[in-house]
């Protein structure tokens, strides 16, 4: 059986991975991190090399320490790495780097044995899922896909414009890294964007604050998730007026999505068939949950979660997710709030497993424990 001196197991050590061990070590938990990467940095150090925060540095940190510098900023990729890196530091609670977890399975008697891909098994009282979704792009699938000669790759595989220069390239995208990838690609080659609808867009700033100013005040980052999925049907682009400019003035040409590939191009869904050099999809991430599988977890539709909490499997809890209690769940100024949240309830059913006897050893520990 379970006890409370047992750990729990956070899947991830990036941002959601972090902030979770931070809260359950306050929650009179024993956290364990295990992270994939080389550091607790989470999937920062693999964006595109120009990839800027919307959100100033004032509403960008994370729980317990402030992210330093001028407020009003807005941080770059490398910052982040280097803020997550001191956060880390501060942490105090066990971190272990290059553990990729393979499964998690349910021991009889209470609690989870996780099992990483080296072989070790360990005993958990609960598993914190924050593992996020950059290691599991969304690549659609489209006739003649199979036979494009050109480079066709997902965003997450893109660090740099320049080594596009001359070349015929197609974007398809309609929301934030779709826009600005391929606003950047634009002043080195021929570039169009598609999209299934028009690209809408937010102004970084009103009123002379900045946009996220707006959404703390009014409390529209709050909102229940139910709420914001009648209320946000469409991506918006956030925008101080050069991505629209961009467009306005042809330096991107937008168009309807292409409906399939040729072996040299793409064909345009008024029949035009086109060349082109290169392909990037900006089409989006999906939940990177696969070591839940053993759980019978759904790999569609996301996991079955209420506010990150699982509603099939007590101890098992989930950060990160894409709208998981608020429009910020899945970003630094929000993870806080939503790992408050989850560890309380995390605490409260790991606390309801039956106490083990004195002696008696963990049932399904693994070899290396």
């Amino acid at each position: 059986m379970t006890t409370r001196t047992e750990p729990v197991v956070v899947v991830g050590g990036g941002q959601s991975g972090l902030v979770a061990a931070r809260a359950a070590r306050s929650a009179g938990l024993r956290p364990v991190v295990l992270h994939a990467g080389e550091e607790p940095v989470g999937s920062w150090p693999g964006y595109y090399d120009s990839l800027t925060l919307f959100s100033p540095a004032r509403y960008s940190a994370l729980p317990g320490m402030a992210f330093g510098g001028d407020p009003d900023r807005y941080p770059r990729r490398d910052e982040v790495v280097a803020y997550l890196r001191r956060y880390a530091d501060g942490l105090d609670v066990d971190i272990r780097t290059g553990v990729r977890v393979r499964s998690v399975h349910p021991r009889p008697d209470g609690g989870y044995l996780v099992r990483t891909e080296a072989g070790e098994g360990i005993a958990a009282a609960g598993v914190v899922a924050a593992s996020g979704s950059f290691g599991n792009p969304y690549l659609p699938r489209l006739p003649g896909q199979d036979d494009f000669a050109g480079d066709l790759r997902h965003v997450a595989r893109y660090r740099r414009p320049d080594r596009y220069a001359g070349r015929r390239v197609v974007v398809v995208g309609a929301g934030n890294s779709a826009v600005q990838v391929a606003r950047e690609i634009a002043a080195y080659a021929q570039v169009t964007l598609a999209t299934r609808g028009s690209v809408r867009f937010l102004p970084q700033r009103i009123r002379g604050r900045d946009l996220h100013h707006w959404l703390d005040v009014t409390g529209l980052d709050r909102l229940p998730a139910a709420v914001l999925r009648r209320v946000v049907r469409h991506p918006a682009v956030i925008d101080t007026g050069v991505h629209r400019a961009a467009l306005a003035s042809g330096l991107i040409t937008c168009r309807e999505m292409f409906t399939a590939f040729t072996p040299d191009g793409v064909v345009w869904s008024d029949g035009v068939v086109e060349p082109v050099d290169a392909v990037l999809f900006a089409t989006g991430y999906r939940p990177d949950l696969g070591y839940l599988d053993s759980l019978g977890a759904p790999r569609r539709g996301g996991p079955r979660q209420v506010g990150g909490v699982s509603t099939s499997r007590p101890g098992i809890v989930h950060l990160g997710l894409e709208f998981q209690r608020s429009f910020a769940s899945n970003t630094l100024r929000g993870v806080g709030r939503d790992a408050a949240y989850v560890i309380t309830a995390l605490a409260g059913q790991v606390s309801r497993w039956p106490r083990r006897r004195a002696g008696v050893p963990a049932s399904g520990r693994g070899d290396a424990g």
